[in-house]
């Protein structure tokens, strides 16, 4: 690069930092923006992206105009601004895959781990209950299963409330004795 062309580009940072000039903004972004385009696509497959990054690059510019530190030259400023802002784009996209992986495998573990609680309890809950005695295993699947009232299950069945009331505690009772170890799920099922 020339040191003419090197000290306007120099100059138009000048002109940015201490006078807040649009129009030297303007041109510089409308000279470098393409070109610091193609150089964040060889980092980046993207167009969209490396647009983005290179729009992104220059709104800092102009948000840190005035305590920008350009120790070289204004255009390796440039390249090194985007560059940085292309690792970074790159590092955080890596980083959201992996955590994407880790919750899909997490999704996938807790999925099956909680098929085979739902089976393993669903077959507990049915031994248990076929070791009850059969008007209190009817009265305990209407309420739960089929959700009838007490009401409905004492008319249907022609016993009291109370009756109805007392058979759900004696299953309840039976039920938490036989499956204390899935007491949670079992709770959360019904």
């Amino acid at each position: 690069m020339k040191t003419e062309n090197r000290n306007e580009i120099d100059q138009l940072f000048w002109k940015i930092a201490l006078r807040d000039d649009e129009d030297a903004f303007r041109s510089l972004f409308l000279d470098f923006f393409p070109s610091l385009c193609v150089f964040a696509h060889r980092y980046i497959e993207s167009w969209e992206t490396c647009e983005d990054i290179v729009q992104d690059t220059f709104f800092k510019i102009w948000k840190n105009r005035k305590t920008l530190e350009i120790t070289d030259s204004g255009r390796n400023f440039l390249v090194t601004s985007v560059r940085n802002c292309c690792v970074d784009y790159l590092r955080r996209k890596d980083a959201e895959m992996a955590w994407q992986q880790f919750e899909q495998l997490n999704r996938s573990v807790s999925t099956t781990e909680d098929l085979y609680s739902t089976i393993e309890l669903d077959t507990m809950l049915n031994k248990a209950l076929s070791r009850l005695p059969e008007n209190i295993r009817l009265v305990f699947e209407q309420n739960r299963f089929e959700g009838k009232t007490y009401t409905q299950i004492a008319l249907e069945q022609h016993i009291s409330v109370k009756t109805v009331e007392a058979y759900m505690t004696k299953a309840l009772k039976q039920l938490r004795i036989d499956l204390k170890d899935f007491l949670p799920l079992f709770l959360l099922f019904l």
